[in-house]
């Protein structure tokens, strides 16, 4: 099985905290880092297992890099893929659309026939609605760098844990 990690290199707390999954995951797992600004169909197909970092921009948006790859990943069959979506978003700025970038991209893979895995708790956050959830979870790890990074290292190491019960 090969798994990639694939991120904004240029998103600077998206890219700090795929950073931070990529030194939790240690050597248990190789793992191919990628920049989403620069990810093609080949790249995105070539892995068995996909870690995607997703950032929710201002109104419940998906980032440009990854809007502008949609049209792409909406033609692709992602059957035998698993994937798991980590995501920033500020729960106390945005608090109606909190994470709504976790779940659109969860959705879109899920509907290519991925399977999702990944899903966080929704306890100790903050926030009036959010597509990411799904049966009273997130559709991956949530974290919060403005009004709750002392959380992030202790969330990133017990997502990163489950991750690696699932991943081989």
């Amino acid at each position: 099985m090969s798994t990639a990690i694939i991120y904004s290199f240029n998103s600077n707390k998206t890219a700090k905290a795929g950073e931070k999954i990529v030194e939790a995951i240690g050597k248990d797992l190789k793992l191919d880092v990628i920049n989403a600004e620069e990810i093609t169909e080949e790249q995105f197909l070539s892995s068995d297992q996909l870690i995607l970092g997703v950032p929710t921009w201002f109104d419940g948006e998906l980032p440009n890099y990854w809007d502008e790859f949609v049209p792409a990943l909406e033609d692709l069959d992602l059957k035998g893929k698993t994937i798991a979506i980590y995501g920033l978003a500020d729960q106390v700025g945005y608090p109606e659309n909190f994470a709504d970038g976790v779940g659109i991209m969860a959705k879109l893979v899920r509907d290519r026939g991925a399977k999702l895995v990944g899903f966080t708790e929704v306890d100790n956050y903050t926030f009036e609605s959010s597509h990411a959830i799904e049966d009273g979870k997130f559709m991956g790890l949530v974290l919060d760098q403005e009004n709750q990074a002392r959380l992030s290292k202790k969330r990133i190491d017990n997502w990163v844990k489950d991750l690696k019960a699932v991943f081989k």
